[in-house]
């Protein structure tokens, strides 16, 4: 379900990873201009939750839970059976609302050109702050000699 494989644009865990780290305000702005167009949607679940991060200690090689983070959670679908889904951290419940309505948009009609652009927006406008934030940690990188 989540690797899919549409024949255009990412596959649904790429196009929900862009989702869930996309501009808030752009996020909503998108998910309001799509519902204009669906149908009724009914909410299966819309809620604030703890769940755990896993992480692997690379020199025992086992994962452990390092510890909890709050999120938000929005379960949707549509009259047809379309599933949208939502997951973003924080106490932001339109955020992944938002979320959830493109999803379910995607999941009951495929991706649209809107939708494809703003996917596309995203993915690079996040690549490039990450780039730019691994430029600033490599500025405090200290070259350390050893006798």
């Amino acid at each position: 379900m989540f690797n899919e494989t549409p024949t255009t644009g990412p596959g649904h865990g790429a196009m929900l990873d862009i989702l869930a780290r996309a501009r808030p305000d752009r996020l909503k702005q998108h998910a309001e201009t799509l519902l204009t167009t669906m149908g009724e949607i009914n909410v299966i679940a819309n809620r604030t939750g703890l769940v755990m991060v896993p992480m692997r200690d690379t020199v025992k090689n086992v994962d452990f839970h390092l510890g909890e983070v709050l999120v938000s959670e929005a379960h949707i679908t549509d009259a047809a059976g379309h599933v949208g889904y939502g997951m973003v951290t924080g106490r932001d419940l339109e955020r992944a609302m938002a979320m959830a309505v493109i999803d379910l948009s995607v999941a009951a009609r495929g991706q649209d050109d809107a939708t494809a652009s703003f996917l596309e927006q995203e993915r690079t406008h996040r690549a490039a702050a990450d780039e730019e934030r691994m430029r600033q940690v490599e500025a405090t990188r200290v070259e350390m000699e050893t006798f």
